[in-house]
């Protein structure tokens, strides 16, 4: 029966109960069927929604918890179809409207939000050696200041649930990066099925059975971290949860492979773009869409979504768990991704790694204690992750960190000295053929200025061009064309308070 408790006490957290609430015993309902007894319990509630302007429960005067969710390759938008996170998350915390990352590929971006660092400062610049990946992030000794060393040594128990970082774990299978109390981190690359992990030093197979589905098994080990209460005493927790989802090769659970049955993915003014004139080179290489790619792209999209309905309910399964703890007053869960996605915009007809808005706006949702429910319009960033967690955890973070910590914006308040970065930097280190090419870019509230390795350059007013469709460098005013290169190459050079623009 504490099992049906817990889940009450979750539901009616934000509710006023209308009617009575009659518990079934446990005994009465079948064993791993929490959906069956989710019902049971809501058909005795009738519940009216607490204002949106209710006050929230304040900072816990302990420790507090943190979950941080990290998916692969979400695009922002994405979180619409995502009801069980709108519900819980969404609607009952607050939601960062203009999220971003520094850099819209996979370890780069993920090593910014471990270190709190530029990708030029952090070093790893590509998913792979010999500038990027696992091996380089581990033998430029950037494992021993992430915010799982910082956060194990104020006294949080931590622990990594799915993916670390590309290329692990390399040769040394059964290597535990410093700073994890516990470690269930999948193997590169990391499929639905068929896949390994390192179980806290011990190899872990799973093939392709219904109960091997990564993001269940990712959800099977979340949930049992959070229930084991360690002895002696409450100690808090600490937990970074990486699904896979919804990267490719997007395979969704069985359960889900009718779902958005009939959507399209979403077609802007910018998908298929017509004219691409005024574009770099690497764009105007691109063809425009046959109804049969324009099919592949819908395709594409709808997995994707099905991939993610079981996130969204590993963090409902997650949630649940944290209240069966009556911890959930006290436990801050943060959910973004490590980049955006494109789905045909500019032609592209899907990938990232450009500094378009599609690869790098991101999701960023987050509830916890003091977090009013509501949204806010501030630009933040992935490197703003790793000192914000350092805050609220009353840990040590160096003072070298490019990033700002959230936590004033979290709790409704100005930023300190009551302003807050205008404009920040998007980097790409490498190039693929016929792809990206690298670049540096500067993106501001009103621009986008790209400077390509090969010389080309962009320039978006993005009052009057929200979809970046009309370059307009070669027709901008010199002196605008002159400050943004200033401004961007102070950030190119940029480390810790002069990143940070306070």
């Amino acid at each position: 029966m504490p099992r049906l408790e817990g889940r009450a006490r979750f539901l009616l957290r934000g509710c006023r109960p209308t009617l009575s609430l009659r518990i079934i015993p446990a005994a009465s309902v079948p064993r791993d069927s929490s959906r069956y007894a989710l019902a049971l319990v809501l058909t005795g509630v009738g519940c009216a929604r607490v204002p949106r302007t209710g006050v929230p429960a304040p900072p816990s005067p302990v420790q507090p918890n943190i979950v941080l969710v990290v998916t692969d390759d979400m695009a922002a938008a994405d979180l619409a179809h995502m009801p069980r996170v709108k519900s819980l998350l969404g609607d009952r915390g607050l939601t960062f409207n203009r999220a971003f990352v520094t850099d819209s590929v996979c370890t780069p971006s993920r090593a910014s939000i471990l270190t709190g660092r530029y990708p030029h400062n952090h070093g790893a610049l590509d998913n792979a050696p010999p500038l990027g990946g696992f091996k380089k992030f581990r033998q430029d000794g950037k494992e021993a200041a992430t915010f799982a060393t910082w956060l194990q040594a104020a006294g949080y128990r931590t622990a990594l649930v799915g993916k670390y970082l590309n290329g692990y774990p390399g040769p040394e299978r059964r290597y535990v990066p410093p700073g994890w109390d516990e470690w269930f981190g999948l193997f590169f690359p990391e499929p639905y099925y068929d896949y390994v992990a390192n179980h806290g030093g011990r190899l872990e197979r799973h093939g392709h059975a219904p109960e091997d589905y990564q993001s269940d098994v990712l959800a099977a080990r979340a949930v049992d971290f959070v229930a084991r209460r360690p002895l002696g005493g409450r100690r808090p927790f600490f937990l970074y949860l990486a699904p896979h989802a919804p990267h490719q090769p997007d395979r969704p659970a069985p359960r889900h492979d009718l779902a958005f049955a009939d959507l399209r993915a979403p077609r802007p003014p910018s998908f298929d773009e017509e004219d691409v004139s005024t574009k770099p080179g690497w764009v105007r290489a691109q063809p425009r869409f046959s109804p049969e790619v324009a099919d592949r792209i819908d395709d594409l999209y709808r997995r994707r979504l099905r991939t993610l309905l079981a996130v969204d309910e590993m963090i409902e399964r997650l949630l649940q768990a944290v209240a069966a703890q009556d911890e959930l007053d006290s436990t801050y869960v943060f959910l973004t991704s490590d980049n955006g996605f494109q789905l045909g915009a500019h032609r592209l007809d899907h990938g990232k790694g450009d500094a378009y808005e599609e690869s790098i706006r991101v999701p960023l949702v987050v509830r916890g204690p003091g977090v009013p429910p509501g949204a806010r319009e501030e630009p933040v960033l992935n490197i703003d992750l790793a000192p914000t967690l350092a805050e609220l955890a009353g840990a040590a973070a160096p003072a070298g960190v490019d990033g700002r910590s959230l936590v004033s914006l979290l709790h409704g308040r100005r930023p300190p000295q009551g302003r807050w970065r205008t404009d920040f930097l998007v980097e790409h280190w490498t190039a693929e053929e016929g792809g990206v090419p690298p670049y540096s870019a500067l993106r501001s509230d009103d621009s986008l200025y790209v400077e390509y390795q090969g010389g080309e350059r962009e320039l978006y007013d993005l009052l009057h061009d929200p979809f970046e469709m009309s370059n307009v460098y070669a027709t901008a005013a010199p002196a605008r064309v002159e400050r943004l290169a200033r401004r961007l190459a102070a950030l190119k050079a940029c480390a810790g308070p002069t990143c940070r623009d306070e």
